[in-house]
């Protein structure tokens, strides 16, 4: 068992033949799942209760490595899956099914929670991850977007110019080169908002949120400083002409901003402060998301619009 946890452990789960090794027999893998000693992934892959993480993006990594691991160098992880094995953030996109991508020619088709795809792969579209085949960044990047909304399209994107080396005209190319394949029609927009300058989801989210109510783009990360030249702060958004800020607040984003020692509620009050730093500056308004705004776009663009014009 200290074996098999030790394999858990490195790579998020063990297959039936690991099990096999270390003396277990089909009747005892019952057994340990039916007491719940083991966690069932997929048919013949498992691992333990207390390494089962919680959030889904992990447990698709799981899933995903132990796909890649059962097909070997016939596939590479693609889509959605090889964007999540890149870091990249792929809210709003379906972690239902293992994306792959066949390298041997293989048919594409759906069975057993996972997606096999067709299409042209050349050398330098693949990387190594962990010892499996995965898409590059950009390709799984641009991949994810023609699987999910515009919005989450450029969730993705722009995850993928803030967390890698890539660059717009980088994206665009691939974008692009893959422009006529399924799904992809519908990604040039999301292509075209990418902007790696967004620091989140919800500020992603945020930013389409304007774009698809009319409202003026905003700058991001607007840098304030005081009359000596010392840095303020940086606000997510800021409209100058209009003399207005914007943040977008998200419980996570105070959790970020934790100094050792402090509570949620510490770091609250002092972005509050910060906020007040900035407005008295430059005499300027703000105007701050939360995540219940993106649910109503149309009561939250009113908001925002009567602030721009109330500058103005």
């Amino acid at each position: 068992m200290d074996r098999l946890r030790a394999i858990a452990t490195a790579t998020g789960s063990f297959t039936r033949q690991d099990a096999f090794g270390t003396g277990c027999d089909d009747k005892s893998i019952r057994r340990a799942l039916k007491a719940r000693l083991w966690h069932r992934i997929r048919a013949g892959v498992y691992t333990f209760p207390d390494l089962w993480p919680d959030h889904p993006d992990e447990r698709h990594r799981i899933t995903g490595r132990a796909v890649a691991r059962r097909f070997g160098d016939s596939v590479a992880l693609s889509h959605t899956t090889a964007a999540l094995a890149h870091g990249l953030d792929v809210w709003g996109a379906d972690l239902g099914d293992v994306h792959v991508t066949r390298l041997d020619g293989g048919a594409g088709r759906t069975e057993a929670g996972v997606v096999h795809h067709e299409g042209m792969t050349l050398p330098a579209d693949l990387v190594d991850l962990a010892g499996h085949r995965v898409m590059g960044a950009i390709r799984a990047a641009v991949e994810t977007a023609s699987l999910v909304s515009t919005e989450a399209g450029v969730v993705v994107l722009d995850s993928l110019l803030r967390k890698t080396d890539a660059v717009p005209e980088e994206l665009l190319a691939a974008h692009t080169l893959m422009e006529s394949w399924p799904g992809m029609r519908r990604t040039g927009l999301a292509v075209r908002l990418a902007d790696g300058r967004s620091e989140s989801v919800g500020e992603s989210r945020g930013r389409y949120l304007f774009y698809t109510q009319g409202l003026p783009a905003p700058e991001l990360q607007y840098v304030v400083c005081d009359d000596t030249g010392r840095l303020l702060g940086t606000t997510d958004y800021a409209w100058p002409d209009h003399r207005l800020f914007g943040e977008f607040d998200g419980a996570i984003k105070y959790n970020r901003l934790l100094l050792p020692g402090e509570a949620p509620g510490d770091a609250v009050f002092r972005e509050k402060r910060r906020e007040d730093r900035l407005c008295e500056q430059l005499g300027w308004r703000m105007v701050r998301i939360v995540w219940a705004d993106l649910y109503s776009p149309a009561a939250t663009a009113a908001r925002v619009r009567r602030l721009l014009l109330a500058a103005a």
